[in-house]
């Protein structure tokens, strides 16, 4: 199997690759990610997966691609929806296509491994594309490793971001602190 695994950081990748490799299958590493911001967040990530890349001696290909203004363009008439309507697609949708061109025949990604993605939605567009682009996707859930493999990327000292990547969703980490904050003030005003 010759396995295109699009990655979305080093952290979720640990899992992966080590579950894969104790398989007996090499992935292949696919950096592309225009929905993460801002730049400094895009940049830090990317960094990090090339210097643990690196360490691990795994190929890895970064396709450079910062698309905030394509990001918002796609995803303002739909927030709450990105994730299904554009991260997920965008993103499987070149690592499927990349693979294709390039003599891979399985795509997948480390997206699987998290607890705070739809599994389902990021099932039915890699199923999707696998038959689009006539090639396999590999779907597994690694969540059960999720755990372990942030354990390792902490004790390994892999850059931990604290949101998933939009800032959208850097947003959405700090709703409930915006809520609180909103209402103090109002407390005060009355």
């Amino acid at each position: 199997m010759k396995l295109l695994m699009h990655t979305c950081c080093a952290p979720c990748s640990v899992y992966c690759i080590d579950t894969l490799r104790k398989e007996q299958i090499e992935p292949t590493l696919y950096w592309y990610n225009p929905n993460i911001h801002p730049y400094t967040e895009y940049k830090q990530r990317r960094d990090c997966l090339k210097e643990y890349s690196t360490q691990i001696s795994i190929d890895t290909i970064f396709e450079e691609d910062y698309g905030l203004q394509e990001f918002c363009k796609h995803v303002i008439e739909n927030l709450k929806n990105r994730c299904r309507s554009y991260c997920y697609q965008v993103r499987l949708e070149q690592t499927a296509k990349y693979a294709k061109e390039h003599g891979y025949d399985t795509f997948t990604t480390t997206l699987l491994v998290s607890p705070y993605q739809n599994h389902e939605v990021i099932k039915q567009i890699g199923e999707t594309l696998a038959k689009t682009y006539g090639i396999d996707f590999l779907y597994r859930d690694f969540r059960v490793g999720f755990k372990e493999g942030q354990a390792k990327a902490r004790e390994i000292g892999l850059y931990m971001q604290k949101y998933c990547g939009c800032i959208f969703s850097e947003e959405d980490r700090y709703e409930k602190q915006i809520q609180k904050d909103k209402e103090k003030l109002r407390k005060n005003r009355e």
